[in-house]
């Protein structure tokens, strides 16, 4: 963070154009952290800013403290909320996370875990040009060397060189030093420990300009850089390479720097601030780890009081440089002034998102005609899916963006973006296009451009792939974008803006490509996997569920919906004669599928779509024809049915149903637990790893015989377990 410092200061006092009273002004320009462990850097540029500011012209501050970030923030670095040291309290300082969120002013996305925030930011870009056309705000980010290579971020670039994405400034803080090595990338003729790329030919290969800064630390060729990388008009992303020193100035330098640093008024602390302290330094506190005062009980509150003494002396030496001051507030009052200068606003044509959350309100409970299935018609969960999104792409002019790994046919993710127009998304020659190239078979990279996508907030990301891909590709994404949207709540009261990751050809449906792509560990990874109302799981079993659970998750409006939908043509079925319940029962997320005639004799818990035809078609009948007299729940979303009242959930699934109830389902065990609660009723419950091995390739049918979920299995293990329950009773009697 140390040897950014200079080149982020040029970027906030030169070449950024934004208003310091209002950070979440959505036409300004934005400065994102990818390299989220620098957030001790963006903390002290944020806090050195607006000293500048409350010093030399207190007019351009927000009126609002929770809009700045002031010195006194400081002391909440690292912090918990609910932290109880004595200044921290008294001078309401904010909790500030050991990498960026939301939380913070002017950071608009979570950052920090493997290239994830490079991709998001590249989608802030997208989202950004997407709304407001050609005079649109640049998104500058700054990252380091060793953040280039995780291999979504080399997607991320490849998506924003192919998509002519000039409004995007990678500010690079090259100096070859990582926390293992210090010699991260090859370097003329030395090969590197991890790469054998230059940074900048990293760059060039996908065809971004490239700036190089000889000398990092120098604010002329810092500001000559940047301002060149600004003029450059040939439709390109740029990225600015500063060549810099880790732990510049600091005593210690390269990997070594890495880490805690000096202690806390240690000589080397000392030495590191005596340039800026200079005969001050005397009165800087005198204590370290080793000080009895420091190693005591009270010892969290001493180190406390000498880190703000510390700062106190920063903020006098400033006080004592008003004219430096003065021209630096000048450029804050410049930034803005450029800013009112472009005139920005959304392009005639721009989308306009919360028309999607407005009709998934006004229609969750009816299905809109045009999306109507006539009984015997046939068609695939997913292009059930694709159609529904497109209705919702339609109403909003446009506002879902849409992203496949080579897959847009396949997944019927293609189907969104019918008759806006055709091929794919690029900001100088094809800006009206709705689907987007992020790099090919690029999972990684994709869910995180279009996490930022969907933060930025005029648009909804969506993508699509194999759920065994998707969900664990783009789960750190998500993390990331949920974690964003909950400090982003916290911070604003503003609702969450959806990611729908769209788990395509999900489960044994598409036993064909085997057990690498015919996953059922996929659902586990997201169903109850984030904090409540974060993130919503749709489990259909049958194209008219779709419709319904769809509108409901988006009217929640949760940060993370993920549809699981299968690959085979499936026959629309008659649910009122076969005596099952209406699609729209689905929006509970738990519903009763099948009402018993009487008091019931077994209680079945399905999940999954394959299972449950397998269930509705074949085994039912069998059971039937038995006088098996059954009642049916299927589970559609578990966190949908989360979010009903108590009362709600307990009418709608009572308990006691739980400890009775054999399952079935096409998905892992563990995603049935809060539907099957006795040791007999999980022991007897049927899922894909029954058989304790992965399961082979073949036709859906084939590979249900082989899991033991074929209909003559279910009605084989309901039977037995059954009579395993009647002979209990029995035995109790």
């Amino acid at each position: 963070m140390i040897s950014s410092g200079r080149f982020v200061a040029g970027v906030l006092f030169d070449g950024l154009d934004y208003d310091l009273a209002a950070p979440d002004r959505q036409d300004a320009d934005v400065l994102s952290y990818a390299a989220g462990h620098k957030a001790m850097g963006l903390y002290a540029m944020w806090a050195l800013r607006d000293e500048v500011a409350r010093l030399a012209a207190p007019e351009l501050l927000p009126g609002d403290d929770r809009d700045r970030l002031r010195l006194e923030d400081l002391l909440g670095f690292r912090r918990n909320p609910i932290t109880a040291m004595p200044l921290f309290a008294a001078l309401h300082a904010r909790a500030l996370d050991g990498h960026p969120t939301p939380a913070t002013p002017f950071v608009r996305l979570a950052t920090g875990a493997s290239g994830v925030g490079l991709a998001s930011s590249i989608g802030l870009a997208i989202a950004a040009r997407d709304h407001y056309g050609e005079n649109c705000p640049r998104i500058h980010i700054a990252e380091g060397e060793g953040g280039l290579t995780p291999g979504r971020v080399s997607e991320a670039l490849a998506a924003a060189g192919t998509a002519s994405l000039a409004n995007v400034v990678v500010h690079l803080d090259y100096n070859q030093a990582s926390i293992d090595s210090d010699h991260v990338c090859r370097e003329g003729n030395v090969p590197g420990d991890y790469v054998q790329w230059e940074p900048g030919e990293l760059f060039y290969l996908h065809d971004w300009n490239v700036v190089h800064v000889s000398d990092g630390h120098d604010f002329q060729q810092i500001v000559g850089a940047q301002r060149h990388a600004l003029a450059i008009d040939n439709g390109q992303p740029t990225a600015v390479i500063y060549r810099t020193r880790k732990g510049w100035k600091y005593g210690v330098e390269g990997r070594a720097s890495h880490g805690a640093g000096h202690k806390l008024c240690s000589a080397g602390f000392h030495q590191a601030l005596a340039e800026l302290v200079g005969e001050a330094e005397a009165t800087l506190p005198t204590c370290d780890l080793a000080n009895p005062r420091c190693a005591g009980p009270g010892g969290d509150q001493v180190r406390e009081e000498c880190f703000w003494a510390a700062l106190q002396i920063v903020r006098r030496r400033l006080e004592e440089d008003l004219p430096a001051l003065q021209v630096l507030a000048a450029r804050l009052a410049a930034a803005r002034e450029r800013l009112e200068r472009h005139g920005r606003a959304a392009h005639p044509l721009a989308p306009r998102v919360e028309a999607v959350y407005e009709l998934a309100v006004r229609a969750a409970t009816g299905i809109p005609e045009e999306l109507r299935l006539e009984p015997g018609a046939t068609t695939t969960l997913r292009e059930a899916l694709g159609r529904s999104l497109h209705l919702f792409n339609k109403a909003s002019g446009g506002s879902l963006l849409t992203a496949s790994a080579d897959l847009l046919g396949s997944t019927s993710a293609a189907t969104i973006a019918t008759g806006f127009a055709p091929g794919y998304w690029n900001a100088a020659t094809n800006p009206e296009a709705r689907l987007l190239s992020i790099g090919g078979i690029c999972e990684d990279a994709m869910a995180g451009v279009l996490s930022g996508i969907s933060a930025y907030g005029h648009a909804i990301g969506v993508g699509s792939s194999y759920g065994a891909f998707m969900a664990p590709l783009g789960h750190i994404a998500a993390r990331l974008h949920a974690i964003g949207a909950q400090a982003r709540l916290a911070a604003s009261g503003e609702p969450y803006r959806s990611l729908i990751l769209i788990c395509g050809h999900a489960g044994l449906a598409t036993g064909e490509d085997g057990p690498t792509h015919a996953d059922p560990q996929a659902l586990q990874l997201f169903q109850e996997n984030f904090p409540a109302g974060a993130a919503v799981t749709l489990t259909p079993w049958e194209p008219q569920e779709i419709w319904p659970l769809l509108a409901t998750a988006l009217a929640q409006r949760p940060a993370i919906i993920a549809p699981f939908v299968t690959r085979p043509e499936e026959k629309v079925l008659d649910r009122g004669a076969l005596g099952l319940a209406a699609p729209e029962e689905a929006t509970t997320g738990v519903y009763l599928l099948r009402r018993p005639r009487g008091t019931g004799d077994v209680t079945v818990v399905l999940q999954e779509s394959a299972v449950t035809y397998a269930f509705v078609t074949e085994t039912l009948p069998l059971l039937e024809n038995d006088g098996i007299d059954a009642r049916v729940y299927y589970v559609a979303s578990t966190e949908l049915f989360d979010a009903l009242s108590p009362e709600r959930r307990h009418a709608l699934f009572p308990e006691e149903h739980a400890f009775e109830a054999i399952g079935i389902t096409g998905f892992t065990l563990p995603t049935l637990y809060r539907w099957v609660r006795s040791d007999a009723g999980r022991e007897a419950t049927l899922h894909p790893y029954r058989q304790g091995h992965y399961l082979g390739s073949g036709k859906t049918e084939v590979v249900l015989a082989e899991a033991s979920l074929d209909s003559a299995s279910q009605f084989v293990a309901i039977k037995k377990y059954l009579d395993g329950a009647v002979r209990s009773r029995s035995s109790l009697r």
